[in-house]
């Protein structure tokens, strides 16, 4: 096992495994995808993080190496985890696009957001280097030619496209910081 695996092991080992909802966060810190579980939130993260069963790494949507943080959000029962999960999405969607590629229905059931829990999955000083702009926007130019050709060859669908264009206003901030 790799150091950065090693840390990224550890890390996840102190993320709760409680039903709820989590976010996958960027280099930055910001949100780049909104999902729940029933199952243990330590458990869907994982799975999202090593591409076994997850279709937004399958489809290309997220490229793991820009993941740096793990927010996630504990809850009573499994009947608060939509409404949960509906709102924070759109909270963060609203902020800045988010990868899922498909927006979520707020309901009018009033929703408390808990206590957020923040993991780091990658090392500080890694994560710094991958910020660099030559580093991060041709990764990120790939991942977007990646979802392209998915969307071509494998599965023409309008989540993926609501997920590429969220992808081309990130490469937009990424080529700003780049000149």
């Amino acid at each position: 096992m790799s150091a950065a695996q090693d840390f990224r092991s550890k890390a996840l080992s102190q993320l709760t495994n409680e039903i709820g909802v989590y976010a996958l966060c960027d280099l930055d810190g910001q949100p780049i995808y909104v999902g729940q579980s029933i199952d243990g939130i330590r458990t869907r993260v994982r799975r999202h993080l090593t591409s076994a069963r997850s279709d937004v790494i399958a489809n290309r949507q997220i490229d793991v190496w820009e993941i740096a943080f793990v927010w996630a959000w504990p809850v009573g029962g499994p009947d608060e985890v939509g409404p949960l999960e509906s709102a924070l999405f759109n909270q963060f969607n609203t902020e800045q696009p988010l990868m899922n590629g498909k927006g979520l229905v707020i309901t009018d059931t009033p929703v408390t957001i808990p206590e957020k829990e923040t993991i780091q999955i990658i090392d500080e000083q890694e994560r710094l280097n991958r910020l660099n702009p030559s580093q991060r926007l041709p990764r990120q130019i790939q991942q977007y030619n990646l979802l392209v050709d998915y969307i071509l060859n494998v599965k023409n669908a309008p989540h993926l496209k609501v997920s590429l264009d969220a992808h081309f206003k990130r490469l937009v901030k990424y080529h700003q910081t780049f000149l």
